[in-house]
């Protein structure tokens, strides 16, 4: 049962990512094939691998991170507040310093991850951008040897399935029925990529990750039956 989790024992998270170069071009011209290969599937007939590009940012083999947020909840006595905070900037640097909050503040058997989708996307993206930046992969994340029981993480889009594999619920669309104000009110994330590449928008790109954060945070608190977070229990770090 959910309620039964320490909510201060969660760390919420999301991510954002974007192609590993701004155009397909700059790819040698192994990496083309082989991006070719990886999407001839889902390109079909429809496009080439360069039209196909922009999608990059979602196979972490093309792909970076170039945002992880995450906010956790602090109580003192009848005070609750959810604090938010964001690392960017270099890709090696943000999974160093994710990896240092992990092992430094969230390593405890009772610590738990949770995002939405994030066990089919985010937490496996971390963990392969980790290897391939040759960054040790925390206990929470390494999942090598683990039972199902004994994986720390929490998906909100999971626990909206109530066992349903074939149904797929967006952030957006799963804080629109659950009245929840939506965090999609500026980009989505198909435009990551430009905004970051084409704007060089950073800011713009952390404030949309941490909203998806607070989302998922609400999500949680609503399948609990309890409060929404109000924007003065919202800390931004």
């Amino acid at each position: 049962m959910i309620e039964k989790i320490s909510l201060e024992n969660i760390l919420f998270l999301d991510i954002e990512t974007v192609p590993e170069e701004e155009n397909f071009e700059l790819l040698d011209e192994e990496k083309k094939e082989l991006f070719g290969l990886k999407t001839q599937y889902q390109r079909k007939e429809d496009y080439t691998p360069e039209e196909f590009y922009d999608r990059a940012g979602i196979w972490a083999e093309f792909g970076k991170i170039v945002c992880i947020s995450v906010g956790y909840f602090t109580f003192k006595g009848d005070i609750r507040h959810f604090r938010v905070t964001s690392f960017y900037g270099e890709e090696k640097k943000i999974l160093q310093d994710f990896s240092n909050l992990l092992n430094t503040h969230f390593n405890q058997p009772q610590h738990i991850m949770c995002g939405h989708n994030a066990k089919e996307f985010d937490f496996p993206f971390i963990a392969r951008r980790m290897i391939i930046n040759q960054v040790q992969i925390p206990n929470k994340l390494n999942l090598f040897g683990k039972k199902p029981w004994e994986v720390p993480h929490l998906d909100t889009l999971e626990m909206w399935k109530f066992g349903d594999f074939k149904h797929y619920t967006s952030l957006k669309l799963l804080t629109k029925v659950l009245n929840i104000p939506s965090p999609k009110d500026d980009i989505s994330g198909s435009e990551v990529g430009h905004v970051y590449y084409v704007e060089k928008d950073i800011d713009r790109i952390i404030v949309y990750c941490e909203k998806d954060v607070i989302a998922v945070a609400q999500i949680m608190l609503r399948l609990r039956r309890e409060d929404l977070l109000i924007e003065e229990e919202i800390i931004h770090i």
